[in-house]
């Protein structure tokens, strides 16, 4: 699987930004991770292929995700960001237990 996250940048605190990314196939479970400067990875948002999702406490209320299997994507709508948000923002593909990674893309919070 082959996937590449995109849509980052430099957002004012309060600020939205909405992250994409393209996948050589949809699995049943995609979704996004992140990681800041020190920290390990934490997992953000999951989405499931029957529409179910799930989200990391600390953006519940704030980020949505979203899939489009026809378009073979992933979104990452993310609003009232703030400056915790700052981190290098990854999508991730489960397929038989195996997770799978793209390249991260940059998500810069200024306060």
């Amino acid at each position: 699987v082959q996937l590449q996250a995109s849509g980052g940048g430099l957002v004012q605190a309060g600020g939205s930004l909405r992250l994409s990314c393209t996948t050589s196939f949809t699995t049943n479970k995609m979704g996004w991770y992140r990681q800041a400067p020190g920290k390990t990875r934490e997992l953000v948002a999951t989405t499931l292929d029957g529409g179910e999702t799930d989200y990391a406490a600390s953006v519940k209320g704030r980020f949505t995700v979203s899939r489009d299997n026809a378009k073979k994507m992933v979104y990452l709508q993310m609003n009232s960001l703030k400056p915790e948000d700052t981190a290098v923002y990854y999508c991730y593909a489960s397929l038989s237990g195996t997770y799978y990674w793209g390249r991260g893309t940059q998500v810069t919070v200024s306060s």
